[in-house]
């Protein structure tokens, strides 16, 4: 007999810096008990999130009188009573019932649902506030689904995971979920990363015609929010696209490789105001709508997000919490005690009336929460919030930032980059070398500087993911060239990663020595056992260690064959700053530049660090000594998997971001950077443009 689900389970507590807070989930809860609980202008003191630090210009003790404010929006030739969209998850990545309580809500609340990828559940079918989704795989996808609903979304992105495709892992490819996807039971379900077929503006213009004329639908574009944002927008409106809706990062997901979740992609209300500007700029604003998703916590971000641009907000975890999730974040492993996500085992399921009747409340609590704050800023309807940049200003943001918003600050303040200190993440690595795979999570990004706190300048950069203008490569079906030469082309390591052993205990120097040999890297050790001395570079006889700062041109050995800047407060503007020197000679091609870390977040930071211009990475074994927690049992097989892991991951980041062969794509290539708030002086100096600018 199935285990029922109808109350909330009690939330666990917290060891590390999470986005959804107790408070937060507290908040929910409290909106899904009773809709008038409400919490309004909340104030996330402390955080570095960029909408965080925006605020409304409003004085709290004054309650304007006599304003009769209406939430009412349209979507889809549909009545909102409120702009809300929820979410885009798909059967499979939830477990049945929840997806039928998301339709059914959106239903009762005259609100808009999204169904995600993947075959339609009958009783989703069934309902007509949602929008169908036509992903690269086309998993269970039919004319019949397509003609459902409201209207057809067509993804191309989405924020968790910019520029790779779905990943539903097998264990949770259960016979129903099979069935209804049309694929088989128990194999992971990996969707391309590209649309095969959309390779191109052009590409995607005849897909959105083609589907129009099938069903009869408006047709939406989903897209993650990444450095050409405002581009790709102006393209979809042009496309004939109904609208867009924009995942930024953090947005949550059933299963991503944790080094693109955290690496990738620009905050929502940076897209978000990037895109309303350009659409506006270029004539393209009118009957085309944008919605936002990716941490919407509550009702005072959607607000923000509203008067940035956005026409209608994306719920999607916080709908999950209001029916019982407690964040625990194992969802691509088929455990989820609040029965939310699908199971292995389908024995627990959650009640459907339980479901519905909080996502109900937590919707018209939402709503009123909207009304209350117009009420307050005196404004009387959505067509007066949406756009309207004069309620807001900034405080701890940018002159960049605030350029981008188009928001007004009292005095623009520059952070300084480093808020905290650096902990490794010994699970990250430990996951690592015990599979030799890319490490997979759940839910959205707790990455700095908008969650974790940001300790180097590297923390508040992300990389940039393809879409359509630059198409994804897929790494699990096409060839990614990792692939390095240095000193000229003497020297080729099979990806941009040396391993320094210098000072190791003998066992770890052995196995990583060992590991470096098997993958076609190379290790760093001054007095190397003779078995490795063939695969090994040394700081004496191929490059010239020199200090790492260079203030003048004469501190540089040009008789050396490349330069190795150790890590520091300011090795990322040192090694901006030498590649830049080198290429204004005209002898960059001379020279390589190789960074040498103690410490990273993930594979994520040796990519950032190779667009800013380093030639490959050193890495201190210090970083595999860490995820071994004092356990020395098979270290070979675990230096093995240490280096495949990373190889493997750097290839999932380079396809996201459209590079088929890194070297010769990204070193150097600081376009493909986008700073988040970062302090003007050192964004300048490191040449990296802030998110969401044109």
């Amino acid at each position: 007999m199935n285990k029922i689900v109808n109350k909330y389970i009690g939330l666990p507590r917290k060891d590390v810096r999470d986005f959804w807070t107790i408070e937060k989930i507290n908040h929910i809860r409290r909106l899904s008990y009773s809709p008038d609980d409400i919490g309004i202008f909340v104030k996330n003191t402390g955080s570095l999130r960029i909408l965080d630090r925006i605020n409304f210009k409003i004085n709290r003790h004054i309650t304007v009188p006599g304003i009769d404010t209406s939430t009412e929006s349209s979507l889809a030739g549909f009545k909102l009573s409120v702009p809300v969209y929820l979410g885009d998850m798909s059967y499979g990545a939830l477990s049945g019932n929840p997806n039928i309580a998301i339709a059914k809500t959106a239903e009762i609340t005259r609100t808009m649902a999204g169904t995600g990828e993947g075959g339609l559940y009958k009783s989703v079918a069934d309902t007509k506030r949602i929008f169908v989704q036509w992903a690269s795989a086309r998993f269970g996808v039919s004319a019949n689904e397509l003609k459902s609903g409201a209207g057809i979304v067509i993804k191309i992105g989405q924020g968790a995971k910019p520029g790779i495709g779905g990943h539903l892992p097998g264990n949770k490819v259960t016979h129903d979920i099979s069935v209804a996807r049309k694929i088989p039971e128990g194999i992971d379900a990996i969707s391309p990363a590209p649309h095969h077929d959309i390779y191109s503006i052009e590409d995607l213009a005849q897909r959105i015609e083609a589907l129009k004329i099938l069903s009869g639908k408006p047709v939406y574009v989903k897209v993650a929010a990444t450095n050409y944002i405002p581009y790709i927008v102006t393209g979809i409106a042009r496309s004939g696209a109904a609208g867009v809706i924009i995942d930024g990062h953090g947005a949550g997901t059933g299963a991503a490789p944790v080094t693109v979740r955290d690496s990738l992609g620009i905050p929502i209300e940076m897209a978000v105001a990037s895109s309303h500007n350009i659409l506006v700029n270029e004539g393209l604003r009118k009957n085309f709508s944008i919605i936002a998703a990716g941490q919407v916590a509550d009702s005072t971000d959607a607000m923000k997000l509203y008067a940035l641009g956005a026409d209608v907000v994306s719920l999607g975890t916080s709908a999950l919490i209001a029916m019982g999730c407690v964040m625990v974040r194992k969802c691509n492993l088929g455990y989820c005690p609040a029965a939310l996500t699908n199971k292995a085992d389908n024995r627990t399921l959650i009640d459907l009336d339980f479901g519905i009747q909080n996502t109900v409340n937590f919707v018209n609590g939402f709503k009123t929460e909207i009304a209350k704050m117009m009420s307050r800023l005196g404004i009387k309807n959505m067509k007066e919030l949406v756009g309207n940049r004069d309620i807001l200003y900034g405080e701890g943001l940018s002159e960049n930032t605030l350029k981008v918003l188009e928001i007004n600050s009292a005095l623009p303040q520059d952070l300084s980059f480093k808020q905290g200190s650096f902990y490794p993440d010994k699970k990250y690595i430990n996951e690592l070398m015990i599979k030799g795979e890319p490490v997979i999570s759940s839910m959205g990004s707790n990455a700095p500087p908008d969650v974790e706190l940001p300790s180097r300048i590297i923390d508040w950069l992300r990389l940039d993911g393809a879409q359509v203008t630059r198409p994804s490569i897929d790494p699990y079906r096409e060839d990614i060239n990792l692939n390095f030469y240095l000193c000229g082309g003497s020297i080729n390591i099979s990806m941009p990663v040396f391993i320094k052993v210098s000072g190791a205990d003998v066992e770890i120097k052995n196995a990583l020595s060992w590991a470096a040999m098997f993958t076609g890297t190379m290790i760093v050790d001054d007095q190397l056992q003779k078995e490795f001395k063939s695969i090994s570079i040394t700081g004496s006889n191929v490059y010239r260690y020199k200090k790492h700062r260079y203030s003048t041109v004469n501190e540089h050995d040009y008789s050396a064959d490349g330069f190795v800047i150790r890590q520091d407060d300011n090795m990322e503007i040192s090694i901006a700053e030498l590649d830049h020197e080198l290429k204004g000679r005209g002898m960059r091609e001379n020279y390589d530049i190789i960074g040498e870390i103690d410490h990273f977040r993930n594979t994520g930071d040796i990519v950032k660090y190779l667009a800013l211009g380093c030639d490959s990475l050193i890495i201190s074994y210090k970083i595999f000594e860490a995820g071994l927690n004092n356990s020395y049992s098979n270290l070979r097989e675990k230096a093995v998997n240490f280096l495949l892991g990373m190889k493997k991951e750097i290839s999932l980041i380079s396809g996201a971001m459209g590079i088929a062969n890194l070297q010769y794509s990204i070193v150097g290539n600081t376009e493909l950077l986008r700073a988040i708030n970062l302090d003007n002086t050192i964004a300048k100096k490191i040449n990296v443009a802030e998110a969401g600018s044109t």
